[in-house]
Order: structure tokens, then sequence, then C-alpha cells
């Protein structure tokens, strides 16, 4: 008997759906903030409370945990302004709440109402509000009281004025939240996370008095700091500090490099024993992944001990000082201040800021190098702390050398190779070209990063038998560059041969970039799987574009790197918000890695710190469904299993020609 098919649903200008206002983050709340507890849409408020009394406008902020489960945040500030927005026609507290990209932390440029502030991403309290069941906003400002309610993203109560109290000259905004919990794992806070949050914001803002009320507990905590960095990080040591705490700050004026204002103050101390405390901030937002500021940092700091460790001949013969080896034993807590910064996704627990390194570093190294040299005593202590973090990660190296046997491949002669042994620390780059092989051997860090040029396109090594990949040269001189033999998915190969850690394909951004990144993911599927299985192989990021944009108010001319085509558009987008004329910029397009200089192709593929460097996996939930997508992409026999793809996908392709 015939089995009827349910017709397929059809597709038309019907099926297109438009999601508005804050439908997107109702969907997604993921995208926009974490899910697990309602913290991070609580400190969204929170920070911009904090905006305004970095911006010198408030002295006092309170947090207060209703009996029912709501949260309060009440700040001295300015108030959020509630007249008609000269442009969209509908008050301006309003918008700020129910608009995902409205705000008044874009106008860098033109004296904004904010120089320095951590909300730039321009969703913050708009996704609070997609994401509470209720939400109660009063501000004080100019004499006047303005209320409004919200449920679910909506106004439900229109805004009202009504004239101050006699003798009431309040200034400032309070918000009430009822977070819904179907949008959260759990509906409670967690309050070990919110002291915290509420004491470093107290910490990076001294003779600000932040104030913790728990109406159930009827218990109040507050926290007022006047010594800053040196007295939080203190009291949060592991252990006693084995030489005085450095501790110190630096500010860009008009005539540097950055833009006024931008610097950052930090504290860190050595210790022996305990894990580090590493904190860091970016205009009072935790980053709590870090990022280009704490690499500021650690470059500061390596390269004044590293200084210091020449400077007195202090180094033993064979002894190769890295970064890590200052920074094994360092606590920190850092405030940076960065006028327009990138940060990695919406809850900004990251900063993606390329200058940023530059930035902490130039303040930090000089200040260090000072210090180290008036108190020569403390600075040999802090080099011998260093010399031993390099003589132990050295002989941990040493011992991975004895167990590769006295068999030695002699390596090809076009790779150069690092100085390092440390197999964790390592990375070769196969680079498209010998042009561009030739920046990546300027550019690289000569301890140990690694460059083996490859002329053409590789081989596709789909089809060819193991023991035949050695009579191709290019694929001969990767596996011997390697130290590991090819093998199959169920060999066991021995990997103790393996001379890097990370195994990099770096090739051109465009559409010939591609083809060879494709046809050396297929030599390493096909034929080094072990290698991916463990986490060797990597896909580096070069830009396709670079934008120069011309100085602008406090911020100076500077050059900003996409991708591609959309990030591009997203960079251009930002500078228009900037107040950026149109065409005021420079779009530069790299036709190939090798018209990049070697300080470009530092700066933006190789530096650990700023680039982007892609992960290669597996497919995780079916080995044989990628196999077969290779199969159909590679094999020599699969002439119509292309042509059907394309024929499905092809409108997806965008044709770089």
């Amino acid at each position: 008997m015939a089995t009827r098919t349910a017709p397929a649903p059809e597709y038309s200008e019907g099926s297109i759906r438009v999601l508005k206002g804050l439908e997107p983050v109702k969907q997604r709340p993921g995208m926009y903030t974490r899910t697990d507890n309602p913290l991070h849409i609580v400190q969204e408020v929170l920070d911009n409370a904090a905006d305004e009394a970095l911006a010198g406008h408030g002295k006092r902020i309170r947090v207060t945990l209703h009996a029912d489960g709501s949260v309060s945040i009440e700040d001295d500030g300015r108030g959020i302004p509630f007249g008609l927005h000269p442009e969209e026609g509908a008050p301006v507290i309003e918008l700020v709440f129910t608009r995902l990209h409205a705000g008044g932390k874009f106008d860098k440029g033109k004296g904004g109402a904010y120089s320095f502030s951590g909300g730039l991403h321009g969703v913050g309290v708009s996704v609070t509000n997609a994401l509470s069941r209720r939400m109660e906003v009063t501000s004080h400002r100019e004499g006047q009281v303005a209320t409004l309610t919200f449920a679910g993203g909506d106004v439900v109560e229109p805004l009202k004025l009504r004239p101050a109290a006699e003798g009431d000259r309040r200034q400032g905004t309070t918000v009430r939240v009822w977070p819904d919990a179907k949008y959260f794992e759990s509906p409670q806070l967690p309050m070990a996370e919110l002291q915290h949050l509420l004491r470093s914001k107290a910490v990076l803002m001294p003779g600000v008095a932040v104030y913790l009320a728990n109406e159930k507990t009827r218990e109040t905590q507050s926290w007022q700091y006047k010594g800053g960095l040196r007295d939080y990080l203190m009291q949060t040591l592991p252990s006693d500090p084995v030489i005085p705490l450095f501790e110190g700050e630096g500010w860009a004026d008009s005539n540097e490099t950055f833009a006024e204002g931008e610097g950052a103050a930090w504290a860190v101390a050595f210790t022996e024993d305990g894990a580090p405390v590493r904190e860091s901030y970016v205009n009072l937002i935790p980053t709590s992944a870090g990022g280009t500021h704490d690499s500021g940092l650690r470059d500061g700091l390596f390269n004044a001990v590293k200084s210091f460790i020449e400077l007195h001949a202090l180094l033993p013969k064979g002894v190769k000082l890295l970064p890590e080896d200052v920074f094994a034993r360092a606590s920190y807590v850092l405030s940076a201040k960065v006028l327009d910064p990138q940060f990695q996704g919406q809850i900004k627990e990251r900063l993606n800021s390329r200058d940023a390194v530059r930035l902490v570093s130039s303040f930090v190294r000089p200040a260090l190098e000072l210090w180290l040299n008036q108190h020569v005593d403390y600075g040999r202590k802090l080099a011998e702390l260093a010399i031993k973090a390099a003589q132990s990660r050295q002989k941990a190296g040493q011992k991975v050398e004895k167990r590769k046997g006295s068999g030695v491949a002699v390596l090809p002669g076009k790779l150069t190779d690092c100085e390092s042994k440390d197999i964790s620390h390592n990375e070769v780059f196969l680079v498209e070209g010998d042009s561009a092989g030739g920046s990546a051997k300027m550019g690289r860090d000569k301890e140990c990063q690694a460059v083996l040029p490859l002329r053409g396109k590789v081989l596709n090594t789909w089809e060819v038998e193991r023991d035949r990949l050695f009579a191709n040269t290019e694929i001969h001189d990767i596996a011997v560059a390697i130290g590991v033999d090819p093998h199959g998915p169920n060999d066991t190969p021995d990997l103790s041969g393996l001379r890097y850690g990370k195994v990099c394909i770096l090739s051109d951004a465009d559409v010939d970039g591609s083809h060879i990144q494709v046809l050396l993911l297929t030599l390493f599927f096909r034929h080094f799987p072990k290698l991916i299985d463990a986490g060797h192989v990597y896909v580096a990021r070069p830009p396709l574009f670079r934008v120069d944009t011309p100085a602008r108010g406090k911020k100076p001319a500077g050059k900003q790197y996409a991708l591609d085509e959309g990030e591009l558009t997203a960079i251009l987008d930002k500078l228009r918000k900037e107040g950026v004329k149109e065409g005021a910029w420079t779009i530069s397009r790299f036709k190939g890695l090798g018209e990049m200089s070697a300080e470009q192709l530092w700066e933006t593929t190789l530096n650990p710190d700023t680039r982007r460097l892609l992960p290669v996996q597996l497919g995780l939930h079916d080995f044989a469904a990628t196999e077969g997508l290779i199969t159909k992409l590679m094999g020599k026999g699969e002439a119509a299993a292309r042509r059907e793809l394309m024929e499905l996908h092809g409108d997806s392709v965008e044709i770089d020609v």
C-alpha cells in the first residue's frame, strides 16, 4: 500500500518574518546576555549608574534586593533625559529601554555625554527590559520627576511628569527590575558574584559609595575605598608578596598617539604560592576573560623585567625567557580607560581592541623599568622568580625531547624554524606563497613561531594512497616539519615526535586562499586526523580590508581591520554613528598576504594577543557525515554530487572576482 508523504511547506514571500523591537532578545536571549541567572541584566543597569559616576556626575549607587524578588538600582547622576528625541519623536527615556541600538555613548567625537563608558554595543538596558516581567523607571532631573513602567519590554504606563516636591533637589535615576524567570536557569542572583561586582565598582571609583541592601535579611553592606587598587589587591592575595606591590597609572595627553584620557591604572604583586588573583576592567566593565588590555600589561611587565635582567647580566647561559615566565606568579588588578572599546560578545567579557596592547604596555613598561632600577634588590628577586620559572619550563621541554629517540629527520630547507623547544608554546605557520612567507618570517616571534612557505596549491590528497604521499614535495615537507607520520582515523600514531603545539594554516583572505585552506584541511582530515583530534590544527584569519580613519575630536587617526565584507560594513556603520563624514575614511583591500608588511602581518594575524585563530575540530556528532561531505567536495568521481550541492546552496555563496 502506497503511503502519501506530507506536502513540503510552501516557501514564499510570506515565509519571511521580520523581528521587531525587542523580539530578537526574547527569541534568542543567550545571544545578548548570560542565561544561567539574571545577574548580567541587573549589571547592565548598574553599569549605567557607574558610567554616570565615571563621568563625574555621581557619588552614590544603591542596590536593593526587594522581598518580592525584584532589584532596584538607584544613582545620584544627571537623570535620564525625558524630553522628545529630535528625530524619533518619542521620549528619550522610553527609547533607551525599548530600542536595541539607542544610547548616549556612541558619540565620541562631538563632545558627547560620555567620553569614557562601558556601554557601547547599543543593547544594554533594553535587554534588561526585554527579559523582565516588569520594570519601573524614575528619573529626577532639573526639578522634575518622570516615571515610566514596562512589562515584558512594552510600555504599560506611559511617561508621567510631575514637579519635584518643595525642597527636593534630588538628581538621578532609579530602575526597579522584576527578572522574568522563564528566561533563566535559576531566578536567584548569585550573591557572592553580586557582592564582588559591587565591591569592585567601589574600588575602581575611589570616593564613590556603593550600597547593597537586602529587605529579607534587613542587612546593608557598603563599600567605599580611598586606597584604590592597592588596598583591594592586598586584601585578596593568596599569600604575602615576595617583593613590595608594584602600582602605577598612566594617561595619554592630547599630544600622544592615543586619545586624551586613555590609559590604565594597575596594581601588581608577585607571590610564590597559591592561585594568582587576576582581575581586569575596561571603563569599569569587568572583563572576566581578559583581553588585549591584559596582554598589554603582560607585555609591559615582560619587557621591563627582561630589560633589567639583560642590563645586570643575570640570565644563565642556555636559558631563554618567555612572557609566561615573568607572568606565572603575578597577581594583578588592572583598570583601563579606552575611548572606543571593542568587546567580544554582548556580555563584554573580553576586550578585543588591538590598540589596547600598545596603550597599556606603553605606560607599564617604563614605569616598571624605573621602579626596578630604583629598587635593584627587589629587581633581582623578581628576576630570580622569572628565571626559575623559565628553567622549570625548559626542563619539562627537554624531557619530551628525550622521548623522541635518536632518529632525527632532516628538516626541509624552506622551513624557518623557531628557537624554543617547548612544544606547548611552539607553532608553525603553513603559508601560501614565498612572498607571504617572507613577510611572515620577518614579522613572526622567532622564539616560538616557525614558518613553512608552500608553493602554489597543495595536491588534493583525498584519494591518494598513504605510501604515495611523500612523492609530493610540499606534503613531504609538511609531514617532516610537523614531525608526525601520516595515519588513519583508527591508527594510534606516535605523536611524541610532534614539534609544534599549533599547526596553523595561513592563506590569503580571498577565494584562492579559501581553496588552499580546503586542500590542507583535506590533507589533515584524511592523513593526520589525530592531530585534529588532539586540537593541534588551526586556521589563521588574516583581514581582507583595512580602514584608515582621520583624527576626530579626542580620538587620533587610526586603523581598523575587517575579515570580510560583513565586518567592513559594521565598521563603516559604526564610523557613521560616531559622526565621521561619509568618505572621510580610506579603505584598502589586501590582494594577498604578500601585500602586507611584516608589521601588519604580526599585528593582525601572528600576534597571539590580537590575532584571530580558529581551532579545527572533527565532526563531533557524525564522523561519517563529515567524511561523506568531504568526499562530495573533493572526490574525483563526484561531479554530479557537487553539481547538486551547488544547485542547492549556490545562491548563498558570494562570488569574489
